[in-house]
């Protein structure tokens, strides 16, 4: 059972692509289709987003261990994909996605907006990611001369394991100096980002407009019919909830307000979910 709270929330940690930069998360994307035609596999965009959010390398697994991607690949190559394979695809993966990452971290609408709004507060601002600290290097230093900057920032290299393990989130909040983890919120853009956030005790927040799941670009958030957007959100809204998000938003930009709503359900003594 959890453990009463009594305050208010503290600290935020975000996740990266798809929740504060690169809107609808279409670095990585394009990376994972084109590395498995390379090896003469042809997977789909929405299979190349399932397991986004995981550290990169853990990604490529879990593409692997999906029924119609090994059966594809039992056909191409006369077995079930093993270990070696998985290494292969990543050493691929790593060149490709260096090559146009720094092209992918523009902050999404309303994200520098939201920080400024939550730093006003005197909330410390904490971040996690499922690219690995190299690939940090180049997001957060172009992110930042675009002007966003969280306080922290922990890779899945910190720790001992990425998504949907709550390590990473537990080493932000030791850096923030936070206590406990209900006194803090994360939010994402996916299921793993979502599950990390509910592992580690914290309230959990999904985003759907600019994010993975949706895997929608601006452009096509802004000319879709509205009842199709609606029923495509729905469908991501119902995914998050089902996965634990204790709130989902339509946009990044609508975050600042639900501070107010969990801060007053703290108050009534109200306290997240977790198992011990």
């Amino acid at each position: 059972m959890a453990l009463p709270y009594q305050g208010k929330i503290k600290g935020v940690i975000f996740d990266w692509a798809g929740t504060m930069v690169d809107y609808g998360c279409f670095a990585p994307l394009l990376v994972f289709v084109n590395v498995f035609k390379k090896w003469e596999i042809e997977i789909t965009a929405e299979e190349a987003r399932g397991p986004m959010g995981m550290l990169k390398r853990d990604h490529i697994k879990a593409l692997l261990a999906m029924e119609r991607i090994a059966g594809l690949w039992q056909e191409r190559y006369g077995r079930m994909p093993e270990e070696a394979d998985v290494d292969a695809l990543y050493a691929d993966f790593e060149p490709m996605l260096f090559t146009d990452l720094a092209s992918y971290t523009d902050p999404v609408p309303g994200a520098l907006e939201v920080v400024a709004n939550l730093r006003e507060r005197g909330l410390k601002i904490g971040s996690t990611t499922g690219y690995t600290a190299e690939m940090m290097e180049i997001v957060a230093a172009e992110a930042k001369r675009k002007g966003y900057f969280p306080d922290t920032l922990v890779t899945p290299n910190d720790v001992f394991a990425g998504r949907p393990y709550p390590w990473m989130c537990y080493r932000n909040a030791e850096l923030l100096g936070i206590y406990p983890m209900g006194a803090m919120v994360k939010v994402g853009d996916t299921i793993s980002d979502i599950l990390e956030g509910v592992n580690a005790g914290m309230w959990s927040v999904g985003v759907i407009q600019g994010g993975s799941e949706l895997g929608l670009s601006e452009a096509e958030v802004a000319n879709m019919q509205a009842e199709e957007l609606e029923a495509r959100m729905q469908v991501v809204e119902e995914r998050f909830k089902a996965a634990g998000a204790h709130y989902v938003i339509k946009q990044i930009g609508e975050f600042p307000a639900l501070i107010d709503r969990i801060n007053e359900r703290i108050a009534q003594a109200e306290v997240v979910e977790v198992l011990v």
